[in-house]
């Protein structure tokens, strides 16, 4: 089976920052989308991390980055809404979304926070034994998105109007919303709900329907073939069937403009990552996918021998976390001008 050509490519960023100097990471977040654009990148998306040096507020971070481009698609990847009150969040993203000329596509994920138990008195010091984190705060955020009522009063109340729903209401929105999950339950809720899929370098090691009653003592099956499983679940279940959308992002490097010290680097970082792609890790039976690191041309030829890259033609490509900017600048060069046009996408603008 022959890989799609690639219809449209995306990048994502940490947004590394110096916990002394915090704004000058978050500067060169910023120059990186600008630099995007202009390479004709269909997508630029920024993570999520709390309490950690990494873009915290990914939603304020993307209202500077529409007022500084025009035509690149703005998204998170992934807004984990354990932090979140989906109503207040929806109207975040419906500003941003204005303002961008209708450009965000948020992605957000359901679950528990990470190290709940240190973090949950300073979250929700009334609540946290109560709050729930599974799949209905999606829905809350996906109703107020798609402007579903969210109070039994609209009208005016002394000299001030209300709405009943989320305002400001941006039209579409709900439609761009994306699901990030890694495993068969929320591939097949994402699908559902009528969501798109993100599917990332991180899946949870488990069958496919088809191989639930394997033999014990078979191997697991790999990487691939997991992810693989999880975009036909999302799409056997939701309405669009086969078009549903879904986007692919490993972590790929090309060295083709690199220099010797650049290249060393990028290996070195992969050869590191390498081990926890061997096994599933953790309680969660977390698999990694390994880092694709070399030229433009063997990475294509890895990506095209993939399986679950050739049911997809939308990447958001992920820049690993660690490297400088300049290093950045020439990975992203090179997935533009190289590794892109190798994998049959033509640049936007």
């Amino acid at each position: 089976m022959l890989s799609k050509p690639l219809r449209k490519l995306g990048f994502l960023t940490i947004g590394l920052f110096d916990e002394a100097n915090p704004r000058a990471g978050h500067e060169s977040t910023l120059r990186l989308i600008e630099l995007g654009e202009r390479l004709g990148f269909d997508s630029a998306w920024v993570r999520n991390r709390h309490l950690q040096f990494g873009i915290s507020s990914p939603v304020a971070v993307l209202a500077a980055a529409s007022q500084r481009t025009s035509r690149i698609e703005l998204g998170t990847a992934v807004i984990p809404l354990g932090w979140e009150n989906p109503l207040r969040l929806a109207e975040d993203l419906a500003t941003v979304d204005l303002l961008s000329g209708g450009r965000l596509h948020p992605g957000v994920s359901a679950g528990r926070p990470m190290h709940y138990e240190r973090i949950k008195d300073a979250m929700y010091p009334d609540t946290a034994g109560i709050e729930r984190f599974g799949y209905e705060r999606v829905r809350r955020l996906l109703d107020c998105l798609r402007g579903e009522p969210v109070t039994d009063f609209r009208g005016t109340d002394g000299f001030e109007s209300y709405s009943d729903r989320v305002q400001p209401h941006s039209p579409g929105l709900g439609r761009r919303t994306w699901y990030g999950g890694g495993s068969l339950s929320s591939a097949r809720w994402a699908g559902q709900h009528g969501m798109n899929f993100l599917t990332s370098s991180v899946v949870k090691a488990e069958a496919a329907p088809e191989d639930a009653d394997r033999a014990p003592g078979l191997p697991e099956p790999d990487f691939a073939a997991i992810q693989l499983s999880h975009i036909r679940e999302f799409r056997a279940h939701h309405p669009d069937g086969d078009r549903a959308r879904v986007s692919q992002g490993l972590v790929v490097i090309p060295t083709d403009n690199a220099t010797s010290g650049q290249r060393d680097r990028y290996e070195a970082y992969a050869r590191i990552r390498l081990p926890r792609t061997t096994a599933p890790q953790g309680p969660e039976r977390l698999l990694f996918a390994p880092d694709l690191v070399g030229p433009s041309e063997l990475i294509a030829e890895r990506l095209h021998a993939h399986p679950a890259y050739r049911e997809v033609d939308e990447v958001a490509f992920a820049l690993p976390f660690t490297f400088a900017h300049e290093d950045y600048v020439q990975i992203l060069t090179d997935i533009a001008e190289r590794l892109g046009p190798a994998l049959g996408w033509r640049p936007a603008g």
